[in-house]
């Protein structure tokens, strides 16, 4: 056992009998004890997630930033999605929704007979290393990532729950977790449901997760950081995502977008979305310049999306995006 998890494991043992089991026992749920204490995992893995990123991110931030901040309001919506998402609210939401529906889909390919596919058994001795196989997953689930991204972006309804995450204009490493909650509900679905299928392990799950968090608060961080052109071309930085983000460059063209690559540039270079231009653009929608609001608390930014999928043309501007084709 290493020191992290050492530490994961006492924030989850002092989370679960200082908070949850207590509320198991008042609500009469006991019979979930043992889902419950799996569940306290992720807020705990949170908790330390915070403790080590936020220091280092916002020193980097005050070092190096791409813009000066204007707008502390935002942020700290930011903030508040963070909060939610890292300390397990999203997570144990999402759990109740998804678990009785993954375990009546594991039974039923079990009755069935279909036996996962078990990337990790492709070459034995070789991809069934642990380190090996953990490469193998991440790289398989980006590839995932890369395509429900581009349907985030296509999909004009999809689009208008993904835009809560766009219309940030002072971005910052909180910015990673600004997500409508039914567009993380739609996207944890697709993505736990295709590694029940290729075979991975829980555990391998949980540190998947823990890794593509850590690098996507990287990439939304506000720093001028510019990774060496070999690094640059293996992993997403700061400025290759902030293109993403970027008005005018990351929501339109014919691929309504570019550089959707979660972890990976590797998927843009394939197809032909990727964009290496120099430079740290503005970030937000185009259609904000022209006085179109987005919200600017979490509750209005969730609601705002429910009626732009009703009504395209809401507020009286149609959003930048795939419904314009």
């Amino acid at each position: 056992m290493t020191l992290l998890d050492f530490f994961i494991l006492r924030a989850q043992q002092a989370l679960y009998d200082g908070v949850i089991q207590p509320l198991l026992w008042l609500f009469g749920a006991m019979g979930l004890a043992e889902r419950a204490f799996d569940a306290s995992e992720w807020p705990a893995i949170g908790l330390c997630e915070l403790a080590i990123m936020v220091p280092l991110l916002m020193l980097l931030e005050a070092a190096y930033p791409v813009e000066a901040v204007r707008d502390r309001r935002a942020i700290a919506t930011d903030v508040l999605y963070s909060l939610l998402h890292r300390l397990g609210v999203v997570a144990l939401l999402v759990f109740a929704l998804l678990a009785p529906a993954f375990d009546a889909l594991e039974g039923a390919l079990r009755l069935s007979g279909f036996s996962r596919l078990n990337l990790d058994a492709v070459w034995p001795g070789v991809t069934d290393r642990p380190l090996v196989a953990f490469l193998v997953y991440l790289v398989a689930l980006d590839f995932v990532d890369y395509w429900i991204h581009r349907a985030q972006h296509a999909w004009r309804w999809w689009w208008e729950l993904h835009a809560v995450h766009h219309s940030q204009q002072q971005m910052t490493f909180w910015s990673d977790e600004r997500n409508h909650l039914l567009d993380d509900v739609l996207r944890d679905a697709i993505f736990a449901a295709v590694a029940l299928l290729i075979g991975v392990a829980p555990e391998q799950f949980v540190g998947l997760v823990v890794a593509s968090r850590v690098l996507q608060s990287i990439q939304h961080a506000n720093v001028r950081l510019r990774l060496p052109p070999v690094l640059a071309r293996l992993i997403v930085g700061p400025e290759f995502h902030r293109r993403h983000h970027g008005i005018g460059v990351g929501h339109e063209g014919d691929t309504w977008g570019v550089n959707f690559g979660v972890l990976l540039p590797w998927w843009d270079q394939l197809f032909g979305t990727a964009d290496w231009q120099d430079g740290f653009v503005a970030t937000g929608i185009r259609d904000q310049l022209a006085g179109r609001d987005y919200g600017r608390g979490l509750l209005s930014q969730h609601w705002f999306a429910l009626r732009r999928i009703v009504n395209p043309r809401f507020f009286g501007r149609s959003a930048e995006g795939p419904q314009e084709r």
